[in-house]
């Protein structure tokens, strides 16, 4: 893992705080992932929002970025949308930052990212796309609704194993605004240091609860 990233993830540790509220709702997900590791199963993950341009694309690459920090292997995460639109340039911008090394591998009015937190691992490809677009798993799959807009207008996920709503504010809503840069860097940290709390419980104590 590319060492300012490394760096930014233990800062994220320390600083965050995740309360029981939020524990809470994480807590499906956290159940999902260890069943699928003590069936022996492959575990995918897809975050879902409307648009699939922000917050969806923001737990993928954190989600998948967490397992690949706690070492656990089969960890599959995708992202989609209601509709599809295209993946805002401030989110590439804020996760470039805070370490990812992105490459723009198609440029068109919906362009296509190589996201890597590594070096020597495949990237995480960043485009939006409608849930149910074929790049993504048919089945057997978390739908993990990540905005109340998509969990309320969109009630049924075909292929999905389960749905488990964590939703997250729109930073959408700093967009041409001066605390923009600040608003999308605290988004991403929050959903950062949530993922990693997700995976850190895979590993820590959940091995043999129901």
């Amino acid at each position: 893992m590319y060492q300012s990233l490394l760096e930014n993830i233990r800062e994220i540790q320390k600083v965050y705080n995740i309360n029981e509220e939020r524990k809470n709702v994480l807590l499906p997900l956290i159940k999902f992932i260890q069943k699928k590791i003590n069936d022996k199963q492959r575990i995918n993950i897809n975050f879902i929002c409307t648009h699939n341009s922000r917050r969806s694309q923001l737990c993928q690459i954190w989600a998948q970025t967490a397992a690949a920090y706690f070492n656990i292997s089969e960890v599959h995460c995708y992202s989609g949308g209601t509709e599809d639109s295209q993946l805002f340039h401030k989110v590439v911008e804020t996760m470039k930052i805070q370490g990812f090394n992105i490459l723009k591998i198609s440029d068109s009015n919906n362009p296509v990212y190589a996201i890597k937190y590594s070096g020597n691992t495949l990237p995480i490809i960043g485009f939006s796309k409608k849930y149910d677009n074929p790049f993504n798993p048919e089945n057997s799959y978390a739908a993990v609704m990540t905005c109340s807009q998509a969990d309320e207008g969109c009630p049924f996920i075909a292929g999905a194993e389960v749905r488990i709503p964590i939703t997250y504010k729109d930073p959408k809503i700093s967009d041409n605004t001066p605390e923009q840069t600040q608003v999308y860097a605290e988004k991403s940290l929050q959903i950062a240091a949530e993922m990693l709390y997700v995976f850190s419980m895979i590993k820590a104590n959940l091995c043999n609860q129901n």
